[in-house]
């Protein structure tokens, strides 16, 4: 795949993130795009899966040559942050409604990223890391605070429930 394709590619994942105000957040989202996602709780592979479905969509949507395609998918390692927020993010819509990149956006917030605009500095790169690892690693609250779900009134330890199970859990909080 060419440079334009990579790029094209990680500018269509973040043209699905519905940022607020006039701050951009490229540095982010590169990192992001960089952080390979790894899941540690089962069934959450099926998030993963969800995140590497969109490198099929974005094939389909575009001109590029499958082979090319194909091959440059086969050298990334896995699932990136920036995939996983993006099919989760639909994933949400689906299932509470609203608008993907609004709620891309809010989920983002709960992971506390939001004061993450550009430009980084080490510091902003510290925390970032430091969210990611969190994130990745469920070593965020029990209650979610610092994942992509956080309770007020959680029944559970959320750091060892699968995403999708936090996700309808957060979604029936916020219903009630």
């Amino acid at each position: 795949m060419t440079n334009q394709t990579k790029l094209d590619y990680y500018l269509w994942l973040t043209s699905q993130i519905a940022t607020a105000g006039s701050r951009t957040y490229h540095d982010l989202f590169e990192r992001m795009h960089n952080i390979e996602f790894v899941w540690i709780v089962p069934h959450d592979d099926n998030r993963l899966q969800d995140a590497l479905a969109l490198r099929g969509e974005f094939v389909n949507h575009t001109n590029v040559p499958k082979r090319e395609a194909t091959h440059f998918f086969r050298e990334m390692s896995g699932a990136t942050a920036l995939e996983v927020l993006v099919a989760l993010s639909r994933r949400v819509a689906f299932v509470a409604g609203g608008d993907s990149s609004r709620w891309a956006w809010k989920l983002m917030q709960n992971l506390r990223l939001q004061k993450m605009s550009d430009p980084f500095d080490k510091s902003k790169e510290n925390r970032t890391r430091d969210i990611f690892d969190a994130l990745i690693w469920r070593t965020y609250e029990k209650n979610g605070k610092g994942g992509f779900f956080p309770l007020q009134f959680p029944e559970e330890d959320q750091t060892k429930m699968e995403i999708w199970s936090q996700m309808n859990l957060y979604v029936n909080e916020m219903r009630d």
